[in-house]
């Protein structure tokens, strides 16, 4: 039985909190029903031990006996490993849920994330700079969503691919950059009706309002 315990944040600002990487760790170990653990640090304090684990201060992290491993998607693709839910054992299978995993990750996080960080900010002047990130994540929408309309998920069955696209997908619709893009959207509103997906949101909120009750705000 894989010993697992997720470490996340104790407490974040209001803004950020459903989106919080480790909402992407709690939702594969739902879908796949790995029995696991979740541990804080301190938002305010990214000390040492902290940087032994996650070497840019960021969450999560997760162990795994003596395994420490970080980045959302390393984390994700060692879960693969352990349950055939997230990952297909066959060699076809897997080789089509790791392109797309990469792709979530490079080809279609590399425009959103500055995107809905503009958006966080309220970034919005019309500048080069923000045009160019518009554009760019315009294009990359254009590419995914013919291939969003001809399959329900990207490798055949639901995968880890999936939580990671759906993932970095959702945070652009929060700001209604998938307007133009129907079946991103459509993609977006399946994968987030999953049990697995439900669970670990509202658990990951969770988390967070229990700090505010601790810090007496």
């Amino acid at each position: 039985m894989a010993d697992l315990t997720l470490t996340t944040f104790d407490w974040v600002p209001e803004m950020p909190r459903g989106f919080v990487r480790d909402l992407r760790v709690r939702w594969a170990l739902e879908e796949a029903a790995l029995p696991y653990r979740v541990a804080s640090v301190p938002f305010g304090d990214r000390g040492a031990a902290h940087l032994s684990h996650q070497p840019f201060g960021q969450v999560p992290w997760l162990t795994d006996g003596d395994l420490s491993i970080f980045e959302s998607g390393a984390i994700l693709l060692h879960l693969g490993e352990l349950s055939e839910t997230l990952l297909p054992a066959d060699p076809r299978g897997r080789n089509e849920a790791t392109k797309w995993v990469f792709a979530a990750l490079n080809s279609v996080e590399m425009p959103s994330l500055p995107w809905t960080m503009y958006k966080f900010m309220g970034i919005d002047d019309g500048s080069p700079a923000v045009k160019f990130v518009d554009d760019f994540l315009k294009l990359r929408l254009k590419h995914l969503e013919p291939v969003l309309a001809a399959r329900e998920w990207l490798a055949g069955p639901f995968s880890i691919a999936d939580i990671l696209m759906a993932d970095v997908l959702r945070v652009v619709d929060r700001f209604e950059g998938l307007a133009n893009s129907p079946a991103c959207r459509a993609y977006v509103t399946r994968a987030t009706a999953r049990p697995a997906f439900v669970k670990a949101r509202a658990d990951q909120i969770a988390h967070f309002a229990a700090a505010d009750k601790a810090r007496g705000s």
